[in-house]
């Protein structure tokens, strides 16, 4: 739901991936922002009308976005799609940080929109720590994005799962992801993907902030 900007580039992305799309949008002239042989559906409409939802392939669907720019009508899309025609994987996009929280935790995925984008400039602005990249729905385990100190670089993913009680996810080095193993060995610039509990955050972030103990 959702033919902005956003919209379109995933629609299009979903479709080179050899899926078939549809995309909801009430005004018809947004359907101009998808590229000229784009072979998905087009339907006119409100995202979060049954009838709009139906026409569209909802009761056969794998997925449901909701990114078009008014939080309200995300939300209730979304809940539509999952409440009442039982779609396993829906998203929505919100902007409002706080609300969108609230949603994760009631279950319903989002993207924070501000807050996304704001982390991600600050990150490359200033140290930050921990930024969340995910949160269950209970809130209680976390992925994060976590700065460290540049003493920890060339030590293994075993020494810092010790050290911080943490499990490392994966690494992003330079355009890459990187499946990691204990003996996998952090690189300068490598941005560090964490597992933990959330009442574990601020240790873990402490100890990777701080320069290692010395290695015998």
């Amino acid at each position: 739901m959702g033919c902005g900007r956003v919209g379109a580039s995933l629609a299009q992305e979903i479709e080179s991936r050899g899926h078939s799309v549809a995309v909801i949008d009430q005004n018809p002239d947004s359907f101009r922002r998808l590229a000229g042989d784009f072979g998905g559906q087009k339907v006119t409409g409100i995202g979060f009308d049954r009838d709009t939802l139906i026409q569209a392939g909802i009761e056969d669907t794998y997925a449901f976005a909701a990114v078009s720019d008014g939080d309200n009508s995300n939300v209730l899309a979304a809940r539509v799609a999952r409440e009442t025609f039982g779609v396993a994987n829906v998203v929505a996009r919100i902007y409002d940080p706080k609300r969108a929280e609230i949603y994760q935790r009631l279950g319903i995925p989002t993207v924070a929109t501000v807050r996304w984008t704001a982390d991600q400039v600050l990150r490359r602005m200033l140290p930050l720590g921990a930024t969340d990249e995910y949160r269950d729905p209970s809130g209680e385990v976390r992925l994060v994005q976590i700065d460290y100190h540049a003493g920890w670089t060339g030590r293994s993913v075993r020494r810092i799962e010790e050290a911080t009680g943490a499990r490392v996810a994966f690494l992003s080095r330079y355009t890459d992801g990187v499946m990691v193993t204990g003996d996998t060995v952090l690189q300068e610039n490598d941005v560090l993907h964490v597992l933990l509990r959330s009442d574990d955050a601020d240790l873990v972030e402490r100890t990777l902030t701080h320069a290692p103990e010395k290695e015998d």
